[in-house]
């Protein structure tokens, strides 16, 4: 049919026309606003490598974005949008991996409708803009980038907010409030920044929290109480930051928990955290965490439990039965290692084929494992004393089993065997590492204890996968690594002085402007465990990566047969960077040489020997004829009687090195005057401060208590103990090497002169009570042997740099045998300060020292000395006015006026109660004190103590004091007049003032003892039941 020309103009036109108008109407309904085209356009020019060429209709065809994924989206470009009928708006943007580089374009906040926004694992810099809280965002990840500045506090304005993650960038400054308005937080994930100051109050809202991340932080303060509100939290990471104990009680609230990791706090000693109700615990980390106590039972009922990590504290007892349950369930590590655990290791452990590390541990006993029981590391985890059953490398400080007959080492860490420097360097290829020991004809070894956090699969060997140009030799091409702790030792060398050198050079990220780039290694390095390098950073020692950097020590003493070299993760630097699971300690090669001459040729062995064993004869025969003509032997105290039998656990010093460190005992080194004589500070070759206690030679206490005092203190280690470096026994010198206490006495701190005070705030008062508390628990229960101090004092309390406390002279002490709770012995102490029954009676029991402890609680809360300080001229001691003023009620009038209002009065009067309980004039009714300080901790509650104050003549403590009083008369009255009338006077008066109280007109340390007198002070009260020896 023909249609007339004109309709079929007309039909054509309106065909035309349809499809113009339905173009034209459905490309008006799903165009992007030109505004925001604009916007998307600023962002690509800002971000190199994003290349976007956007337009109206990218949202609907796809163009411009060039949206595309790679490696399971971990590389990922995806622009999504949401379109209505008549626009379209960028409502997600995915940038992932793509090494972005630029600064941070502020526009982004210009995306009205902008919900998600992820830039992970870029090189991005720059700050973060606060025009972000115009943008409707529920989730924004910034992961892996070069952010800087601090957090806007307009972030907490962005109330549909979901997910915060800023981990691994440079953010700084403390964390802004606001951001505890985002009600609907759940991810807030801020690791691997340098943030600062306290986690603020006002997180205690955000109760939606399910993953709370902020390890490596520089976040200080207490770890707060209010996470106790975060009821639904699944993961909380707070590793490696500056925060403090205790680990709040309202921790047991979060039952939800299945991920916890808090490592290496600071501060005192805490018990386990009560984690009774986490049955769905999978990976529980308390690492460093101060935390002594026996391991809870129900640890072992965790039955999703896959990684615990409890090293690296003062766990003791024996490892729970209920722990054999969990190797039947999902266990698969278990990290035990650095603890004071005892008893036999079960059977079940040593069967195990679960990656466990029970190493550098107390356990006793014989045992069946061997030095290779991988995968159980055992190393080091018996005493040095054990029977031959167990292996030389199961013993403490890994004894060698034959001769020591090495002097020098060279390992290729994690590579083959190589020629440097003229050393042949032995290849260290073995592949193993969450908790294995590997050793190498007991020459050398290393032990190796971690999971790589987010990647359990990582490899303990790194090579330069990323071509880097490496400097120096080919073993800087290679290296070992760790998760946690690293550990090479040089095995069965010779004594002596040593040059180490440990290679290190960063071959795990790139170089270049990639996210590879960003990553931030950061650990500590020991060696014969002293810290050498605190938060070392590979790349930042050697400008870059690819570059190598060598840690030198030129005189590192081997006083026995081990050198041992430590490499330790302090929960520091990125873990998801270039991926998750790349950090921890990293080593290339280890170089040990002798500082000494070595001779290997000439005469054969045996004839050596042969020479040797006559020269020494003869040596000796002339020896001990001098000393005997000299009257230096064959006294009734010989010092060798003395010291024969006593298993020191100290280093040993030489007269040169002593002498070298204090400038020849030069006057202007002595600190003070000790019960033995005078105390001189003393610097070592390394730096290292000393001090130094020396026998006087005028001192009738003779070498007993000297040898006493070495027995006791090379057999305690406690952080509460001051540590005792070591001794030196030549000819008639006895010196003991201490560490240096640079805050001297409690006694100066609290009633020393004016300048000396040191006006101590409540906390740390309360911080050195619980310390001192916790040092004589130790001493009374928890030491292999039970040791009464009988001396507790002020003056016998010693202050590091950071104030911590701890109990010194262990002079006085005595052995108290299991069987043995009443000694009859000779009466030492300080007048004020013993325990009525051990003055009148010479009643000993570790309840003297609490009674002692007391007192000197009183001090502590009061700032006066017991015996200096009478408000009233019928008050002999503040103990008697702070019993009247207990009867009245007004106990908090002892409370120092120095802190003004600034102590907590219910701690006041706790910490005032528990004093008062402990001097109770009955030692039957006294407390342990372990008892005592969980009554400080507020464990346990303080029993209000009921004890009427009696007249001085009916109390058995004046009875006491009378006695001692009347006693010190008559042993005075022998002395010089000269001599006499002071001490009279002083008794005419009351009882003698402790002598330690005294400090001298230079304000030096009186380490030990503080009496000017360097005998009196510690035979005082001596000999009043016996005459000397």
């Amino acid at each position: 049919m023909d249609f007339p020309g004109s309709l079929l103009i007309r039909i054509l036109a309106f065909f035309l026309l349809w499809i113009l108008l339905f173009q034209g109407f459905g490309s008006d309904a799903q165009l992007l606003p030109q505004s925001e085209v604009k916007i998307l356009q600023t962002i690509s020019s800002k971000l190199e490598n994003l290349s976007w060429n956007v337009t109206r209709s990218s949202c609907i065809r796809g163009e411009g974005f060039s949206n595309q994924a790679f490696q399971g989206n971990q590389i990922l470009r995806n622009i999504s949008c949401n379109c209505t009928s008549t626009l379209c708006h960028v409502t997600i943007v995915l940038l992932k991996g793509l090494n972005l580089t630029g600064t941070f374009p502020a526009e982004f906040g210009n995306l009205t409708h902008l919900q998600e926004l992820d830039l992970t694992r870029n090189h991005i810099n720059g700050q973060l803009p606060s025009s972000l809280a115009n943008a409707p965002l529920v989730k924004l990840s910034l992961l892996g980038n070069r952010l800087n500045g601090s957090i806007p506090k307009e972030i907490g304005d962005i109330g549909t907010l979901e997910e915060l993650v800023l981990e691994d960038n440079q953010l700084t400054g403390s964390l802004p409030a606001s951001l505890g308005n985002l009600n609907g937080l759940k991810r807030l994930l801020l690791s691997a920044n340098n943030f600062t100051g306290k986690i603020p109050d006002s997180f205690g809202k955000l109760t939606n929290l399910v993953d709370f991340r902020v390890d490596g932080n520089g976040l200080s303060g207490k770890i707060p109480e209010f996470i106790g509100n975060w009821i639904n939290l699944d993961r909380l990471d707070m590793q490696g930051t500056s925060m403090e104990n205790p680990i709040p009680s309202t921790i047991s609230q979060l039952k939800n928990l299945t991920q916890l990791r808090i490592s290496d706090l600071k501060g005192s000693f805490i018990s386990f955290p009560n984690l009774t109700d986490m049955i769905n615990m999978e990976e529980l980390v308390l690492r460093n965490c101060l935390i002594n106590d026996s391991i809870p039972e129900y640890i072992g009922e965790m039955n999703k439990l896959s990684t615990l990590d409890l090293s690296f504290n003062h766990l003791n007892g024996e490892i729970p039965d209920t722990f054999q349950n969990l190797m039947k369930k999902k266990i698969d590590f278990m990290f035990l290692t650095n603890n004071s655990l005892s008893g036999e290791v079960p059977g079940w452990i040593l069967r195990s084929k679960k990656n466990i590390d029970l190493s550098y541990n107390n356990f006793s006993g014989s045992t069946l494992a061997s030095c290779q029981q991988s995968p159980v590391n055992l190393i080091a985890s018996y005493p040095p004393a054990t029977n031959h059953q167990v292996p030389w490398c199961l013993k403490k400080d890994l004894p060698c089993s034959g001769e020591a007959e090495y002097h020098s080492l060279f390992i290729n860490c994690g590579g083959t065997r190589v020629t440097a420097d003229g050393h042949d360097f032995e290849e260290d290829l073995t592949t193993e590492g969450k908790s294995n020991f590997f050793s190498v004809s007991e020459k050398w070894a290393y032990s190796s204890t971690g999971v790589f956090l987010g990647d359990e699969n990582a490899d303990y060997l790194a090579t330069n996968k990323f071509g880097l140009n490496v400097s120096g030799p080919r073993y800087y091409q290679n290296a070992r690594l760790s998760p946690l702790s690293l550990k090479y030792y040089g095995l069965c060398l010779r004594s002596g002085s040593y040059n180490v050198k440990l290679h290190f050079a960063e071959i795990m990220y790139s170089n270049d402007q990639t996210f590879s780039s960003l990553g931030k290694r950061i650990f500590d390095i020991s060696i014969q465990g002293k810290l050498v390098k605190k938060d070392f950073n590979i790349m930042e020692a050697a400008g870059g990566v690819g570059k190598n950097f060598t840690v030198e020590d030129k005189n590192v003493l081997v006083n026995g047969s081990t050198l041992e070299i430590h490499l330790y993760w302090a929960g520091k630097g990125t873990t998801a960077v270039p991926d998750r699971g790349v950090y921890g300690p990293l080593i290339s090669a280890i170089t040990v040489t002798p500082n000494f001459k070595i001779n290997e040729g000439g005469l054969s062995s045996g004839a050596l020997a042969g020479i040797i064993i006559a020269s020494c004869v003869v040596v000796i025969i002339l020896v001990l004829v001098f000393l005997w003509v000299k009257g230096y032997i064959f006294k009734k105290e010989n010092l060798d009687n003395e010291l024969s039998g006593i298993d020191l656990q100290t280093g040993h010093f030489t007269l040169k090195q002593i002498k070298a460190a204090t400038n020849n005992f030069d006057p202007k080194s002595k600190i003070g005057e000790g019960g033995f004589g005078p105390v001189y500070k003393g610097v070592l070759s390394d730096g290292a401060l000393i001090a130094v206690k020396q026998l006087s030679s005028k001192s009738k206490q003779g070498s007993r208590e000297f040898v006493t005092e070495i027995g006791m203190i090379s057999a305690l280690q406690h952080p509460n103990l001051v540590k005792l470096y070591g001794c030196c026994v030549e000819g008639n010198q006895l010196l003991l090497v201490y560490e240096y206490m640079e805050n001297n006495s409690l006694a100066r701190a609290l009633f020393g002169r004016e300048e000396q005070r040191l006006h101590l705030d409540w906390r740390t008062r309360k911080k050195i009570c619980l310390e001192i508390a916790r040092g004589l628990a130790y001493l009374h229960e928890e030491s292999r042997l039970k040791i009464v101090h009988r001396d507790i004092k002020a003056t016998n309390v010693l202050l590091d740099k950071d104030l911590n406390a701890k109990i010194s002279d262990f002079g006085l002490a005595k052995l108290d045998e299991e069987e043995n709770t009443h000694i009859s012995t000779r009466i030492a102490g300080t007048i004020g300060y013993m325990a009525p029954e051990y003055a009148m009676r010479g009643y000993l029991t570790d309840k003297a020292d609490v009674y002692s402890f007391g007192i000197v609680a009183l001090e502590i809360v009061s700032g006066k000395s017991n015996t200096n300080y009478r408000p009233k001229e019928e008050f002999v001691y503040l103990l008697d006015w702070a019993y009247v003023l207990e009867e009245q009620g007004n106990l908090l009038e002892l409370v120092d006026p120095d802190l003004g209002s600034n102590y907590s009065s219910e701690e006041a009067m706790r910490m005032l109660n528990v004093a008062l309980l402990c001097t109770n004039p009955s030692p039957t009714l006294r407390p342990a004190m372990s008892s005592v300080v969980s009554m400080l901790e507020g464990k346990i509650a303080v029993q209000a103590p009921i004890i009427k104050r009696t007249s001085s003549g009916q109390d058995p403590r004046f009875r006491a004091f009378e006695k001692l009083s009347h006693d010190s008369r008559s042993q005075i009255s022998s002395s010089t007049a000269s001599d006499a009338e002071p001490q009279k006077s002083m008794l005419m008066d009351g009882p003698c003032p402790d002598s330690s109280v005294s400090i001298d007109t230079n304000g030096n340390n009186h380490y030990h003892s503080a009496s000017r007198d360097p005998v009196e002070n510690h035979r005082r009260v001596d000999n009043l039941k016996e005459s000397p020896n």
